[in-house]
């Protein structure tokens, strides 16, 4: 499945440009990759992890994800004029369900019932 992961990049030079691009290139699954200097982003397609991707280059910049999606945009359909859609009234009534909980019970266990304890006083 092709996706389009496109990371968020600190670069400050070519050289840090350069190093990300054949860091990324050299990963198998990759069949395109492009930088866009200006808003400091790197975008790769192909059928890769994108968290492989994130590993290779935090050993050079820091990165982040920002989004991973489909590499093909889907077709936008008409939209169709919505229909009202009647939901039946006999949903309502069920739901509220009572909730009883079960009640806890605790024992305690009294010395002075037991002759057989020792109690300092």
């Amino acid at each position: 499945m092709m996706q389009k992961i496109i990371v968020s990049l600190d670069l400050h030079d070519d050289r840090c440009k350069q190093k990300a691009m054949k860091s990324v290139s050299g990963i198998s699954g990759v069949d395109s990759v492009s930088i866009d200097m200006k808003e400091k982003k790197l975008t790769v397609i192909g059928d890769v992890d994108a968290i492989l991707i994130v590993s290779k280059l935090r050993r050079h910049c820091h990165t982040t994800i920002v989004s991973i999606g489909s590499a093909k945009e889907p077709e936008k359909k008409k939209e169709e004029p919505k229909k009202e859609a009647i939901s039946p009234i006999v949903d309502l009534a069920y739901a509220y369900r009572g909730y009883n909980p079960h009640m806890n019970t605790h024992y305690y266990h009294s010395v002075e019932e037991n002759r057989n304890a020792c109690v300092i006083c």
